[in-house]
């Protein structure tokens, strides 16, 4: 058999060279399965801020992403991802693009933020609130540039661009022959994390000459917050609080190993989490030390509460309280050595208080020292910001801090002061308790860089956490009877819910346009179908098929003509075509008018 369907062949092609050209290109075309599709380039992406907050959700709602790219300046924006770099963002093409239905929203950012033009960089900082202001249904993420995620960009913004060419025959033909890039992410659809725990550390130093001593607390939050949890670093907000109050904790502790030198006071050091979600770490500590127990340092004679925030840049320190501080308390007196040292020691540095009352119809507080106002203890927050709203406490651009250095000298000068009680015992005020040789800057810088080397979102850092074992590593270090508080939301009614699927990873497939598939699908069509009608007028016009090439060539045809209108373009793959001699054969009437074949298609061996 395979011999006879050998020699048809061989027959077939030396007869006639356009028969086979005829015969074989369409067969190659159709029978040939496309190379299987290769990601173009893989990359990390991180997803915006999702999470709720007493029952008001916040961020985006979604995480998967399957569609094309586009850039913004492209008119029709539904159903794709639409990429932006840092450098051409604004609200309102984000705003564009959301009110267009786009598919998702990629934002390129540069890997080196210090390398920004510094009112591009303020711009997106004012801009991070309101993106996180209300929820958004469409996937938003934020990938960090490099050279071929460039590429891709640029090629999109060709081909988003063509299409506001004046002639629409140039639009066809260009949008016809770019290349498009699909792209997908790899994870699932984000779900809420069940049980997820926030530690908060506590530590101690125990003062000296009686039972009833009054305590000082030294509190700081460190979680940090931005649009996207795993770029957010938070130097400044609040890694720079933290970072002082480690120093605070190794400087005071070596004062009081001294007797001479071992004060008064009770030093009460916390070390909060969720403090960017209202607080929660800082809620739950009061409440137990409060509420659910009979003895703790809170219960007894707290002079003031200080709450260290945002206080690595700036020439300026303000003291923010919710009731200015009377004459003659420990409050006040700390007011005044504030601004005895930042006039004496550092003239470039302007101190003042500012008031606010506490707003309990917010749904979020603005301070820390807020808790501890709402259950009467007497706190304030030191920070270089002058309100709550500035954009630097919660966004990704915070990612440097300067001059730290100076005001945690500043900040510790003044609480010796208050707790030796140097004014009263006339010590001038350029007076310096802690020498250049007790200040390690390079420690503190330490701290700061390794705070500031990994994300701390609230929902990145859990109770197993290198953030928390090395924080309460370094409190054990300086500090006596160190231990962890954990929160948990409440199951029924819970007052934050924190999301997953942060990051993902995020292929870009190179594809053609649907329009490309299209013009090809119309230009086979029409070949087939001037191929076709020529048989058929040659069948017409003949009383029978004298040879075998001419059914072979017949059958070849029509074959593929009604592979292609039944399985379309994209459908076909890779096809076992066996011709037989036995299959293909002649069935002749006495007078020769007609005659049929028969063709034996085997089912598709792979899509």
């Amino acid at each position: 058999m395979f011999e006879e369907a050998s020699e048809v062949f061989d027959n077939m092609f030396k007869s006639s060279f356009p028969l086979t050209f005829i015969v074989f290109i369409p067969a190659v075309l159709i029978l040939v399965s496309p190379l299987p599709a290769e990601a173009a380039h893989e990359f990390t992406v991180y997803r915006m801020q999702q999470y709720d907050l007493q029952g008001q959700p916040y961020g985006t709602r979604n995480a998967i992403l399957n569609t094309e790219a586009r850039t913004v300046e492209a008119e029709v924006l539904s159903r794709r991802c639409v990429i932006m770099r840092l450098v051409d963002f604004s609200y309102e093409r984000y705003q564009k693009a959301l009110r267009q239905s786009a598919g998702a929203v990629v934002i390129i950012l540069p890997k080196n933020m210090s390398t920004m033009p510094q009112d591009i960089v303020q711009q997106f900082m004012e801009l991070e609130p309101e993106m996180l202001a209300t929820e958004t249904i469409v996937p938003v993420y934020f990938a960090l540039e490099d050279d071929e995620l460039l590429s891709i960009y640029t090629q999109t913004l060709t081909s988003s661009s063509s299409q506001g060419s004046s002639s629409a025959a140039e639009v066809l033909i260009h949008t016809a022959t770019a290349n498009g890039f699909q792209m997908v992410t790899s994870g699932a659809q984000s779900k809420a994390v069940s049980d997820w725990a926030i530690t908060s550390l506590e530590g101690r130093l125990a003062g000296t000459g009686g039972e009833d001593l009054p305590t000082i607390v030294l509190v700081a939050h460190y979680d940090s917050f931005g649009v996207a949890p795993w770029l957010s670093y938070g130097a400044d907000s609040n890694g720079s609080g933290v970072s002082m109050l480690l120093e605070l904790a190794r400087l005071f502790s070596r004062l009081y190993t001294y007797k001479r030198t071992h004060a008064g006071y009770n030093l009460l050091f916390f070390v909060s989490g969720g403090g960017k979600f209202n607080y929660q770490g800082t809620k739950r500590w009061l409440e137990d030390n409060l509420d659910h127990t009979d003895s703790s340092l809170l219960q007894d004679n707290v002079a003031f509460v200080l709450c260290l925030d945002t206080l690595g840049n700036g020439d300026s320190l303000h003291l923010h309280v919710s009731k200015p501080p009377k004459e003659g308390t420990a409050q006040y007196a700390l007011l005044k050595e504030l601004e005895t040292v930042a006039s004496n020691q550092y003239p470039e540095v302007k101190f003042s208080m500012v008031h606010k009352k506490i707003n309990l119809a917010d749904d979020t507080l603005a301070w820390e020292h807020e808790r501890f106002g709402i259950r009467r203890l007497p706190a304030f927050t030191l920070s270089h910001l002058n309100s709550h709203r500035e954009v630097q406490r919660s966004s990704i651009m915070d990612v440097r801090s300067v001059k730290l250095s100076r005001n945690t000298k500043l900040i510790a000068e003044s609480l010796a002061r208050v707790i030796y009680n140097l004014t009263e015992k006339g010590a001038p005020g350029d007076l310096q308790i802690f020498t250049e040789q007790m200040m390690q800057e390079e420690q503190l810088s330490s701290v700061v860089d390794w705070l500031t080397a990994q994300p701390r979102a609230a929902q990145l850092v859990d109770k197993d956490s290198s953030v928390v074992s090395t924080l309460e590593y370094h409190l054990g270090r300086y500090l006596k009877d160190v231990r962890r508080h954990y929160v948990k939301a409440d199951k029924r009614d819970p007052e934050f819910v924190f999301y997953d699927q942060l990051k993902q990873t995020m292929n870009a497939y190179r594809v053609k346009p649907a329009i490309f598939d299209l013009l090809l699908a119309f230009c086979i069509a029409a070949y087939l179908g001037v191929i076709y009608l020529s048989i058929q007028v040659c069948i017409d016009t003949t009383s029978c098929c004298k040879s075998d090439e001419c059914f072979l060539l017949s059958s070849a045809l029509i074959m593929q003509t009604h592979l292609f209108l039944w399985h379309g373009v994209r459908e076909i793959r890779t096809y076992d075509l066996l011709f037989s001699v036995h299959g293909i054969r002649a069935l002749r009437n006495q007078d020769g008018a007609s005659c049929s074949f028969f063709v034996y298609l085997n089912k598709p061996t792979s899509k």
